[in-house]
């Protein structure tokens, strides 16, 4: 591990975007994309079984996580077309009762001709992006709405009785291993990142009608363009910034406007995690081919050198899963199932432990005694709950005996879990349903 010029001053407060109801889970890593849950009501901890309230089965493939609204579980799946040709697929909604699992309306919003379909990842699905869920006009709460996102096949409105609103074809054409970023909302805007073979931008629609509202072209010139980071917005002394990473290099953009405010170049491409962010900084990915954990300063305008970089972390840092902030306390996983524990502010390791196995999904936190826990899934489907804490303790493991790639999404006491060919809700089978 490297540490690069430390900040000595008091370290100004940064806000994160519009957080949804405490008890919601409404984009990718949930309130604010921070990943911080709710507690859960569990029957008992130590065991998955007697916490399974129920199990359904999704048609299809699809790696996005469940969000939720009005007592409703949303996902997007790839479902083979019934009669078409070898490898249609239908871009297919799908809403189950949060309460019962059971199915309350299925659309499909776009058919993709198998014909012209572009190669996906072993690990990727044409279904991979993560539902964002606002208002008809902003990010808050209340007359919600459906955003989804296709990569380069577009992407959509939906109310939450399943009518398709509107629908934007995508802006590029050349994907590498599909899909994967996830939209925001802030507003009134659908804000998603590009980063194909023909197109890297960052780009925004206007949530009434899909048109488009802003592009920013990244200019960046990686020798490998693509990449699929979700953005994460955060207000830092009054000033908004929408963060987005892609190949090479991680922008700073005025939301409203797409205007760049800075940027910072790096090498690295295939870029996944979402950005996490404490105070100051943001801690971001590089991916492939070698990944480094960056810590970067907030504060800066126009290109940026070594001086934005407060720390790097070489050694275990993750390709794939987002970094979690929890309090004064940094967590990641790496792609090999290698758990760390860090100081924020200086990059210091507190703990390290080989989990096993290879992770993409990434960890959220579940508030609760001795500092709640911090919960990781492997892709083998196993389910790891550590303290969040300075030092190690395992508290619990469970084996979900399935391949999952979804990120968990906890919701009113209970948790959601998506594999790769169920949606699985775990709970506390003495609590009344309402």
């Amino acid at each position: 591990m490297i540490c690069l010029g430390l900040c000595s001053f008091q370290a100004p407060v940064a806000v994160l975007g519009q957080a949804p109801a405490q008890d919601s889970w409404a984009n990718f890593l949930g309130p604010d994309g921070n990943a911080q849950g709710q507690p859960l009501q569990l029957a008992d901890r130590t065991q998955l079984e007697p916490n399974l309230l129920w199990t359904k089965e999704i048609p299809g493939k699809g790696w996005s996580s469940p969000v939720f609204a009005q007592g409703l579980v949303f996902l997007t799946s790839a479902i083979p077309v019934s009669g078409g040709k070898s490898g249609d697929l239908d871009l297919t909604v799908i809403a189950l009762n949060a309460a019962t699992g059971e199915k309350e309306w299925s659309t499909k919003v776009k058919t993709q001709d198998g014909a012209t379909a572009p190669k996906i990842h072993s690990k990727n699905s044409h279904a991979s992006p993560t539902i964002a869920v606002g208002g008809p006009l902003s990010g808050a709460a209340g007359g919600e709405r459906l955003y989804v996102h296709f990569g380069h096949m577009g992407t959509g409105c939906l109310d939450l009785k399943g009518k398709v609103l509107w629908f934007t074809p995508g802006l590029y054409q050349k994907p590498v291993h599909g899909g994967g970023g996830s939209p925001i909302l802030t507003d009134g805007l659908v804000i998603f990142s590009i980063d194909a073979i023909d197109l890297q931008a960052v780009v925004a629609l206007k949530q009434s009608d899909g048109t488009l509202a802003w592009k920013t072209e990244r200019n960046a010139s990686p020798s490998r363009p693509f990449s699929f980071s979700t953005p994460t917005l955060v207000t830092l002394n009054g000033t908004r910034l929408l963060l987005s990473p892609g190949s090479d290099v991680l922008m700073a953009l005025d939301p409203a406007t797409g205007q760049e405010i800075w940027r910072v170049p790096y090498k690295g491409y295939s870029v996944i995690p979402r950005p996490a962010i404490l105070k100051d900084l943001a801690f971001i990915s590089t991916s492939y081919d070698n990944a480094s954990l960056l810590a970067v300063k907030l504060e800066g305008s126009g290109k940026r050198g070594e001086e934005a970089v407060a720390w790097k972390m070489t050694k275990a840092a993750p390709h794939t899963p987002s970094p979690l902030v929890v309090g004064d306390l940094l967590f990641v996983v790496s792609d090999n199932g290698i758990a760390s524990c860090l100081d924020p502010q200086t990059g210091n390791v507190h703990w390290q432990e080989r989990l096993g196995n290879a992770y993409s999904s990434s960890p959220w936190f579940e508030p609760g005694a001795k500092g709640g826990i911090v919960w990781f899934q492997s892709e083998t489907g196993e389910v790891h709950q550590i303290r969040a804490s300075k030092k190690f303790e395992k508290v619990a493991k469970w084996n979900l005996k399935e391949r999952t790639l979804a990120s968990h999404a906890p919701y009113k006491g209970e948790l959601f879990i998506r594999t790769e060919t169920h949606l699985m809700k775990l709970g506390s089978k003495s609590r009344v349903e309402k």
